[in-house]
């Protein structure tokens, strides 16, 4: 684990402490953790049925829905790198 996870899970122990919490307390409210293996059914198919498949469309919408959206945003790469001035533009 790095020392970031560390230092959370310290946190977090302690906190727990302080309220009485024991780790069965923890196991019994949060279950033994699992983690899905099965990624055959994820998909965002579901999302883009509003808008007849357009799944691009479908995301935009989201994000504008919960006003995310930003018109103005160039690409990803704008949004990493920085958006290309000077002659490497054309």
């Amino acid at each position: 684990m790095s020392g970031n996870t560390e230092e959370v899970l310290g946190v977090l122990r302690e906190v727990w402490r302080a309220q009485g919490q024991t780790a069965e307390d923890v196991e019994e409210a949060c279950g033994p953790a699992k983690s899905c293996k099965r990624m055959t059914d994820v998909g965002f198919d579901g999302l883009a049925e509003e808008t007849d498949g357009d799944l691009r469309l479908a995301w935009r919408t989201q994000l504008a829905r919960e006003g995310k959206l930003n018109q103005a945003a160039g690409s990803v790469r704008d949004l990493v790198m920085g958006p290309v001035s000077g002659p490497e533009s054309r």
